[in-house]
C-alpha cells in the first residue's frame, strides 16, 4: 500500500511538471502556442472522463459528445446572463452535464453492449439536431451561441460602448499572453492555458483516486463479468450509472473549458464524429490506463493541427536535397499524407497501435521499459558469473 501511495505521487508529480512546462517542451516541435495547448489539456479531460466509463466498466458510449456540447451551451449562458467571470460558466456546465448523463445514462444502462452503444449515439445524434434545428431560441441554431453587446450580465460592471466582454478569471483574462525569449525560442505562457492545466491536474488526480478507490475495483469487476456478479445478488447497474455521470461531469466541464477560451457553443460539438474521436483518443492512448487518454488526445490534436497544415510548400523545402526529380516524387508522395490527407495518417497509425500495440502507446512505453530493464539485467548477471568465476 505504502509503495502504491509513493508511486502514484511520483505519478502525480511528473504528470504535473509535463502539463506545466508544456509551453518549453512543446515549443521544439511547434505545438508550443496557446490555441494548441489549450486544446491538449481540454480534450485530455474529456479523454480522462471517457476512460473512467470504457476503461474501467467497458461499456463503450457514442454519444459523449452530447455532455461536451451542452457544458459549451451552459457556459455561453452564463457569460450571456451572469458575468464574464469563467468560474460560474464552468459550475453551471458541469452541473448541466451531470443532469443530462444522469437521464440519458439511467435509460441506456438498460441494455449492455452494442446496444448501449447505439443508444448513446442515438441519444448524441437527437441532441444534435435538437441544437441545430429545433432549439433554436436556446442555441442559434447553425449559426451558433455566442456573446453580444447587449446581453444583460448582472453580475458584470457596464462596458463601454461597442466593447465586447472578454472571458476572465476574477478580472485575468484568459487571452493574456507573455512572450518569453527562451532557448533561442519565443515561448508563450498563457492564463488560459494554465487554467486548463490546473483542471487537466485536478481531473488527473480524481480519476486516479477512482482507480485505486474500491469503487474502482467494483468497476472493473463490471468489465470482467457482469454477469457473474448478478448472480451474487448485486447489482451493477447504480456502479455503472455513477461511472457514466462522472465520465459526463468530465465531458461538460471540457465543454464548459472550450466555451471559456472562446465564448461560442455550436452544434457541431454534437456530433457523432467528435464521439468517435474520444474514442480514439482513448485507445490509442490505452484503454484503462491512467495516462493513456491523455496521450491519445495529445496526439491526434497533433495530428490534427500540425499535420493538417502542412503543405506542399513546406514540403519542397523538407526534400529540397534530393534531386529535382525525386523530390517531386517524394513531395507528391508524401502531400498523401498531410495537409488535407492528416486523417490518412492517423488512420495508419491507429491500425499500427490497433494491431502490434492493443494496450495502446502505454503499453508500447511499457515494453520499451521492459526491453531495457531485460538489458541491464543480462548485463547485471554476465558480470556477477564474470566476477565470480575467479573464485570457483
Amino acid at each position: 500500500m505504502t509503495s502504491t501511495r509513493t508511486s502514484d505521487t511520483l505519478l502525480l508529480t511528473v504528470f504535473a511538471l509535463a502539463v506545466l512546462t508544456g509551453p518549453i517542451v512543446l515549443a521544439p516541435f511547434g505545438a508550443g502556442y496557446p490555441d494548441l495547448l489549450q486544446k491538449f489539456a481540454i480534450f485530455g479531460i474529456f479523454a480522462i472522463g471517457f476512460n473512467i466509463l470504457f476503461g474501467l466498466t467497458g461499456y463503450l458510449s457514442f454519444g459523449h459528445a452530447a455532455f461536451l456540447g451542452v457544458g459549451s451551451y451552459a457556459a455561453v449562458w452564463a457569460f450571456k446572463g451572469l458575468t464574464m467571470n469563467i468560474l460560474p460558466a464552468i459550475l453551471l456546465s458541469v452541473a448541466v452535464a451531470a443532469l443530462f448523463s444522469v437521464v440519458i445514462g439511467y435509460i441506456s444502462l438498460r441494455r449492455s453492449g452494442i446496444y448501449f452503444s447505439i443508444l448513446t449515439l442515438a441519444f448524441a445524434q437527437m441532441s444534435y439536431n435538437l441544437a441545430y434545428s429545433v432549439l433554436t431560441p436556446i442555441t442559434n441554431g447553425e449559426t451558433g451561441l455566442q456573446i453580444l453587446l447587449d446581453d444583460p450580465r448582472v453580475l458584470d460592471p457596464a462596458l463601454g460602448e461597442g466593447e465586447l466582454p472578454l472571458t476572465n478569471l476574477f478580472g485575468l483574462p484568459m487571452n493574456e499572453t507573455w512572450n518569453v525569449p527562451m532557448l533561442g525560442m519565443e515561448m508563450q505562457f498563457n492564463v488560459g492555458f494554465y487554467v486548463c492545466a490546473a483542471l487537466l491536474i485536478l481531473a488527473f488526480w480524481v480519476s486516479m483516486r477512482i482507480f485505486r478507490s474500491p469503487f474502482g475495483m467494483m468497476l472493473r469487476a463490471v468489465k470482467s463479468n457482469q454477469n457473474r456478479m448478478s448472480y451474487t445478488g448485486l447489482d451493477t447497474k447504480p456502479y455503472a450509472l455513477a461511472a457514466f455521470v462522472i465520465s459526463g461531469v468530465y465531458a461538460g466541464l471540457a465543454g464548459g473549458l472550450l466555451a471559456a477560451m472562446d465564448p461560442l457553443a455550436g452544434a457541431e460539438r454534437m456530433q457523432w464524429t467528435a464521439s468517435g474521436e474520444v474514442v480514439l483518443m482513448t485507445i490509442l492512448g490505452g484503454a484503462g490506463t491512467l495516462l493513456g487518454p491523455v496521450l491519445g488526445a495529445g496526439l491526434i490534436k497533433y495530428f490534427e493541427n500540425i499535420f493538417s497544415a502542412i503543405n506542399e510548400g513546406i514540403l519542397q523545402g523538407f526534400w529540397g536535397f534530393l534531386p529535382e526529380v525525386l523530390r517531386d516524387a517524394m513531395v507528391s508522395l508524401s502531400s498523401l499524407f498531410v495537409g488535407e490527407g492528416w486523417h490518412l495518417t492517423l488512420g495508419a497509425l491507429f491500425m499500427v497501435i490497433v494491431i502490434f500495440l492493443p494496450g495502446g502507446l502505454v503499453e508500447g512505453a511499457q515494453r520499451i521499459m521492459g526491453l531495457f530493464r531485460s538489458r541491464k539485467s543480462r548485463a547485471a548477471g554476465g558480470d556477477g558469473r564474470r566476477a565470480a568465476a575467479p573464485a570457483e
